[in-house]
């Protein structure tokens, strides 16, 4: 019986590298689109940025639907994303940005430095009244 096991475990150990290796060969750049789900109940604070809770859940909806002007990404933790460059002051305090061209709202509005100050001075609970 000991040895019907181990044979059962060879052969099952020998199709696992076997189609393991044949799988993984297969390379295929992404194309396409993300199908993205979410398993949990969407609070309506968690579509705006401003009134998002500190939690981490939030931001899963936050990310698909919101753009930064950079934003962390694999082997880069600020990749450009709005913005296709910044500089920063010495002191660290003042920022300077180049946003991308021809990005535009959903609605087909241009995104303009405006609107950056404007979300940001809203996030800070500073902005006026649109």
């Amino acid at each position: 019986m000991a040895r019907r096991s181990s044979l059962v475990s060879a052969v099952a150990l020998v199709l696992t590298v076997v189609f393991t290796q044949s799988v993984g060969a297969q390379v295929v750049a992404p194309a396409g689109q993300i199908i993205f789900a979410n398993t949990v109940t969407l609070a309506p604070t968690w579509f705006d940025p401003a009134e998002t809770p500190g939690v981490i859940t939030p931001f899963l909806m936050l990310y698909a639907l919101h753009d930064a002007l950079v934003k962390p990404m694999p082997g880069n933790a600020w990749a450009p994303s709005l913005a296709e460059s910044w500089t920063a002051s010495k002191d660290g305090l003042t920022y300077e940005f180049v946003l991308r061209k021809g990005v535009k709202f959903h609605n087909g509005d241009a995104l303009s430095a405006e609107d950056v100050k404007f979300s940001f001075e809203r996030y800070k609970g500073e902005a006026p009244p649109r």
